[in-house]
């Protein structure tokens, strides 16, 4: 579904991705690592059109995507959230999704909406307002509503899981987890929490300085020693 061929982007004189391949297929479930300022979220913004590579392709569904601005590759089927939740001020929650859904696929299906917003648990919070009515645990339901609404083939969450405590945490991950079963969507996650991502994904890929240095299940990556070291700073022992 997704193949990003040797992805460069510069910023100035730094670099925040370096060359990096990577494949995610329909169904995928994979988690995206690294310590912070590792390039993760700059990967994302180049997969959705939010930043342009200096070099290298992106192609998805088989269509070079690379100079596709972010609506284009919205309506081909390539959704995301943002680490920090951006409601729509002075928006309803439902109003939320209904631009979303405008954006991404060019219509209006408010049954659609009805049923992202009960399987996001946002049903009861559907007429308040997004920016001042929410908890952090709905606003960041509302960031993964708000990309469902977009009908994607494949989903980017950017730290979803950051800042809520354990018991919300855990439930979060169960409703990613019946999102992947009941929508059928590919996902690309990133996350730090290393218990998650083993829960959550079949395969990891782990970026250090914006390359790419390892990829495969979670229990091959995390003994690796290379991926300890850019974790740690240290050895593996």
């Amino acid at each position: 579904m997704l193949q990003l061929e040797n992805v460069t982007v510069r910023f100035g004189g730094l670099t925040a991705v370096n060359d990096v391949s990577l494949n995610i297929g329909t169904g995928d479930v994979v988690g995206l690592v690294g310590a912070n300022g590792a390039g993760k979220t700059t990967l994302f913004n180049a997969i959705s059109g939010l930043v342009r590579p200096t070099a290298g392709r992106i192609v998805f569904d088989g269509v070079d995507v690379l100079k596709a601005p972010m609506y284009q590759r919205a309506r081909m089927g390539i959704g995301r959230t943002f680490q920090i939740p951006q409601p729509m001020h002075e928006l309803t929650v439902r109003q939320n999704l209904q631009v979303s859904q405008r954006f991404g696929t060019g219509r209006l299906d408010e049954r659609r909406i009805d049923e992202i917003l009960a399987f996001t648990g946002l049903t009861a919070k559907a007429e308040r307002d997004a920016s001042t009515g929410l908890a952090l645990t709905e606003l960041k339901a509302l960031e993964v509503a708000k990309a469902l609404s977009t009908d994607p083939k494949l989903l980017l969450l950017d730290e979803v899981l950051a800042g809520l405590e354990t018991n919300g945490k855990r439930a979060f991950m169960n409703m990613l987890k019946g999102l992947h079963q009941k929508f059928q969507v590919g996902i690309c996650i990133i996350e730090h929490d290393i218990e998650t991502i083993s829960n959550l994904c079949a395969r990891v890929a782990v970026l250090n300085f914006g390359q790419l240095i390892a990829e495969g299940t979670p229990s091959e990556v995390f003994s690796n020693p290379e991926v300890v070291k850019s974790y740690t700073g240290a050895d593996h022992a």
